[in-house]
């Protein structure tokens, strides 16, 4: 029995739009969404607990000197895309295995699926051509140094990708992705389980929201940002539960606890 059949797999480098199509797809079919960016900080610590030399160096470098003076290979280590994968796995065994968790990021692991660990039919890998990775990553002004850290990221993943014999999709643009993926995912999300009570599922979107902001909070609990978590604005699902919402609040990360996020017009 494959261990990790609960999960439907989305895979690829930053920029390809797998938070944007998981997410829509846990929203409308109630599944729990894992989001590897949420457990960055987390799982750098569990790195600094283990003594890896290079997530001691990132910590220990100031943003200047971890983009300006490093080179991509020094980069890619420093980023942990191979420390991570399994950290990701021991993520996704401590999930409920019900409903259905749709996992995304550009740290799992291909090799889960080569290894039996992930079942091929329920993972993706989405592979973003040039022109649309840049399209996607221009608003987030990216500077020199992290974009030759996501040029690497894409040629390793990629390749990581046809290795292991993973399902790809390319996007550039054209074509409706969400329901390219959702074809891909029909036969597992036509068997669940998945959740279908409002009050199941409004938690669920709740669960998500506090893993946003969990990340927010993690970035500035180190000990070189700068900056009030609470005051960062952040976009936050509405969690109205509705099958067919797609609607997003921009909120304060501090205004998360007042109650339950709603689009005007949604309860």
């Amino acid at each position: 029995m494959v261990a990790l059949a609960h999960v439907l797999w989305i895979g690829g480098p930053p920029g390809a739009g797998k938070t944007s199509v998981a997410l829509r797809i846990a929203r409308r079919y109630g599944l729990r969404w894992y989001g590897a960016d949420t457990r960055t900080w987390e799982h750098r610590d569990r790195a600094l607990g283990a003594h890896h030399a290079a997530a001691r160096r990132w910590e220990a470098l100031t943003p200047r000197r971890r983009w300006d003076e490093s080179t991509p290979q020094e980069m890619l280590a420093m980023s942990l895309h191979d420390v991570r994968g399994p950290m990701v796995l021991a993520d996704l065994r401590a999930l409920p295995r019900s409903p259905l968790v749709i996992a995304e990021g550009s740290t799992l692991p291909a090799w889960a699926l080569s290894s039996g660990i992930a079942e091929r039919s329920r993972a993706v890998w989405l592979l973003p051509t040039p022109a649309f990775q840049r399209a996607a990553l221009a608003p987030r002004e990216l500077g020199p140094g992290p974009t030759a850290l996501y040029l690497m990221l894409t040629e390793t993943i990629s390749r990581e990708a046809r290795e292991h014999g993973a399902r790809t999709l390319t996007v550039n643009g054209s074509g409706d992705v969400f329901a390219s993926v959702s074809e891909l995912f029909a036969a597992a999300l036509a068997l669940g389980p998945c959740a279908s009570a409002l009050d199941e599922r409004r938690a669920l979107l709740r669960e998500a929201n506090e893993a946003v902001a969990a990340q927010v909070r993690g970035y500035f609990a180190r000990p070189w940002a700068d900056g009030d978590a609470s005051a960062v604005v952040r976009e936050f699902l509405c969690e109205c539960g509705e099958p067919r919402c797609v609607a997003d609040v921009a909120l304060a990360v501090g205004a998360l606890s007042s109650g339950p996020v709603l689009a005007p017009g949604h309860g």
